[in-house]
């Protein structure tokens, strides 16, 4: 405790002095125990223990006092004890890629509630899309004793995790594969649904359909060009380097991307956006422009059915892939034997109006 001044020659002082110490001592760091609530109700530690574990053998009398002796003395069950004792913690972690990015906001709840469910403890974080934090924060999960984890991955090397899982850290994937280990993991389907999406615009007459996407060393973000180029390919439509841009989806490198495609001489007449953040973007840049431009987006987000016209867009599931990766999880830690498997979510496309526009003369 740092040292706190008293008034030498003044014993009222250093009284007062003392009685301030003695009550931050009391208020911070010195939880009541089993002992402070066995001393209050007259009654030994066993039965405390019994009362806080609901086991049987107290009277209802005795049950009562210890009750209102952890009332008073505001008692809480020390559960890492009983983690030492049951070698299980009761909790799992998330590695989230963004908090702020309403994709995770339906995901993380889904795995919340399924833990729930199991009488488990949630507890996420957020790499930022850097390897390096992500594996700063899994390794902090497991060192902290999480039963598992689920993990959005932001790097392409999980071998980290290798003494983990042998451990007995139950482990699956969300979004995008672990890299360099076989492990469990839930995607959506971005090839097909980007494929579908772009086909949707070549179907309204589009053939000079640009593509702004995520950073190519994402899974996500490859799989969706890789569905564009497949789409284009199928219509027999040469794609020119000028109508793809990947990268940064924040506004300062999209805005400009877009602005690219959409000037000169022979302009794109539609954009397929590789997410929500791109999608956003465009939306505004389109907004400013007089030429109508079609737009499909990969991602729903918040108000797309509001705006004028509304924006087509391929939805995932974000809630399915959490649910089902967290309840792949417990089947691991009740355990289920089984071979990892990699488990593809369906997208569909909701049709709004503006991947509909045709293209303008």
């Amino acid at each position: 405790m740092p040292h706190l001044p008293t008034i030498p020659d003044d014993r009222t002082g250093q009284r007062i002095v003392a009685e301030i110490a003695r009550r931050s001592e009391n208020r911070y760091g010195n939880r009541p125990t089993m002992k402070d609530v066995a001393a209050r109700a007259g009654v030994g530690l066993k039965t405390v223990s019994r009362v806080v574990n609901g086991e049987p053998g107290v009277t209802p009398d005795t049950e009562r006092r210890v009750q209102e002796a952890i009332d008073a003395l505001g008692f809480r069950r020390n559960d890492s004890a009983r983690v030492l004792r049951k070698g299980r913690t009761a909790s799992i972690g998330l590695v989230l890629e963004d908090l702020a990015d309403p994709f995770y906001g339906p995901l993380s709840r889904a795995v919340e509630e399924v833990a729930r469910a199991h009488g488990a403890l949630l507890i996420n974080g957020s790499s930022a899309e850097d390897p390096d934090r992500e594996q700063e924060l899994a390794l902090a999960l497991c060192a902290r004793r999480v039963d598992g984890l689920v993990v959005i991955p932001a790097g392409d090397d999980h071998r980290y995790l290798e003494p983990e899982i042998k451990a007995g850290v139950a482990t699956v994937f969300v979004d995008r594969p672990a890299g360099r280990i076989d492990a469990d993991v839930v995607l959506s389907d971005s090839y097909g649904g980007a494929r579908a999406g772009v086909a949707h615009l070549i179907a309204h007459g589009h053939r000079r359909i640009g593509f702004i996407g995520d950073q190519p060393r994402i899974h996500t973000a490859a799989e969706r060009l890789r569905g564009y180029r497949a789409a284009m390919e199928d219509a027999g439509i040469v794609v020119e380097d000028a109508w793809m841009s990947l990268g940064l989806t924040v506004p300062e490198r999209v805005r400009p991307a877009a602005d690219a495609m959409l000037s000169g001489p022979d302009p794109v007449t539609a954009i397929f956006a590789g997410n929500n953040r791109v999608t956003v973007t465009v939306v505004r840049v389109l907004a400013e422009r007089e030429r109508p431009v079609a737009l499909v987006g990969f991602d729903d987000f918040e108000l797309a059915d509001l705006l004028k016209p509304g924006v087509t867009v391929v939805a995932q599931d974000s809630a399915q892939l959490g649910r089902t990766a967290a309840e792949r999880l417990f089947r691991q830690l009740d355990g289920a034997s089984i071979a990892p498997e990699r488990i593809e979510i369906p997208t569909r496309l909701i049709t709004r109006g503006s991947g509909e526009i045709p293209p303008s003369a």
